[in-house]
């Protein structure tokens, strides 16, 4: 069990539009990714992929992600939220500026309605670096996974920044290089600089936590951290300075280097857990680790310049981003969000009445029978998706998006059962 928050209905009321925006994206992610099967074959620089990545990164996983660190900094940090009002002004701002964004992508709208959402998302990301940075400081020297949550935050606001540059390069052509360009920069510094550096970070803290094993190494927490941000600086660099991306497969193989640490860190930790049996909201964590060698390889194969530009390397890039975020990413959000998200409203609603008879524990919100269809009816559509788009079969594509409604909807009922969820008002005995 986590540790309490005195304030939490504020805090509630803060973090669960995050979650309740995060999964109804998931929804019609999986809805827009079957009306578009067709746009999983050729270049991924085309409108509806546009809209799809930007569903994916910044709706479904972002936001998931936004709601779970507005309720763990505190417990990570052990220092109250800076500001509520922080977080809900970054909720107001992604909310409408993804709306917008994804809108004009879909449209091709390349003007003012790409540059206000431009505006929203870079408002949004400035305001919850801000709200990481002043609960972070006066912590003393701060630990590990606090050091790689902030410097995730600070990536993502590179990340969001160069986004709305190009977003106001498509009207003004003001950039030195062309739009793929900056594109490749833009996605590589958000994989690797927010996505799998928050995810250490958290991951390093709460991992230990659930299996109940001891803290995971800090020394070689330290040696992924430095070789992975190393590996990116390199990269940003090299691209910016000398105008240079062809370089990526060196810098990638080292960020794996880190990454690889990392991975063996966590296994370490799996192994001398004290708590055997695993939840299968933990299975699916671990099975999400062990998925992100796909996404390591096509990775490799996309940046490392060793094959000719050809339309089956062009399915390998597409292959590459399917991997990392409906694979590697969304897994491990699907399980997570019945770790963190049960315990918030636990919280909200039976935090005065703990150790009453008859209150249930966080577990008892959800159902675990439909978590364990999600799970497997998800990694079928998962591998039927990658399938699909490496053998460039558009049918094959829409049976596996088909199948990934299926997953989504069984997740969204199961998350809206905790959402709609009546306290059950114990008496003491």
């Amino acid at each position: 069990m986590m540790p309490s928050n005195t304030n939490s209905s504020r805090t509630a009321s803060a973090v669960l539009p995050f979650y309740a925006f995060g999964v109804v994206s998931f929804l019609v992610l999986t809805i827009v990714m079957l009306f578009s099967s067709n746009a999983f074959i050729g270049h991924y620089f085309s409108p509806k992929l546009l809209a799809i990545t930007h569903i994916a990164t910044l709706g479904w996983a972002s936001m998931i992600i936004f709601g779970s660190l507005h309720q763990l900094l505190p417990i990570l940090l052990d220092k109250a939220l800076h500001s509520m009002v922080y977080a809900k002004i970054t909720f107001y701002s992604f909310a409408i500026g993804i709306i917008v964004l994804v809108y004009s992508f879909w449209t091709f709208s390349l003007g003012i309605p790409l540059q206000l959402a431009a505006v929203l998302l870079i408002s949004g990301a400035s305001f919850l670096l801000l709200n990481i940075v002043f609960t972070a400081r006066n912590t003393g020297r701060p630990a590990i996974h606090a050091i790689f949550i902030i410097t995730a935050a600070g990536w993502f606001w590179l990340t969001v920044f160069l986004g709305a540059l190009m977003a106001f390069n498509f009207t003004f052509s003001f950039l030195p290089a062309e739009q793929l360009f900056y594109l490749r920069i833009h996605a590589h510094i958000g994989m690797a600089g927010w996505f799998i550096l928050l995810i250490i970070g958290v991951s390093s803290k709460l991992i230990p936590m659930f299996l109940l094993s001891p803290a995971m190494d800090t020394k070689k927490l330290y040696y992924s951290y430095f070789i992975i941000n190393g590996a990116l600086l390199a990269f940003l660099v090299d691209a910016l300075i000398f105008n240079e991306t062809h370089r990526g497969g060196i810098y990638f193989s080292l960020a794996i280097i880190g990454i690889a640490i990392y991975v063996f860190t966590v296994i370490k930790s799996f192994k001398s857990r004290v708590r055997k049996a695993l939840d299968i909201g933990m299975k699916q964590t671990f099975l999400a680790v062990l998925f992100v060698f796909l996404p390591i390889v096509f990775g490799w194969i996309s940046t490392s310049n060793l094959f000719p530009v050809s339309p089956f390397l062009m399915q390998i890039t597409l292959v590459y981003g399917a991997s990392f975020f409906m694979g590697f990413i969304s897994l491990l959000i699907l399980g997570q969000s019945f770790k963190t998200l049960p315990y918030i409203i636990w919280l909200d609603k039976y935090q005065n009445m703990s150790g009453k008879k008859g209150t249930p524990l966080p577990k008892d919100l959800f159902s675990e029978k439909l978590l364990r269809y999600q799970m497997v009816v998800f990694i079928i559509g998962y591998i039927l998706l990658l399938s699909g788009i490496i053998s460039s079969l558009v049918l094959l594509i829409t049976i596996a998006n088909s199948i990934l409604i299926l997953a989504a909807i069984l997740y969204v009922i199961n998350i809206f059962k905790m959402f709609v969820h009546k306290p059950a008002y114990a008496t003491i005995t």
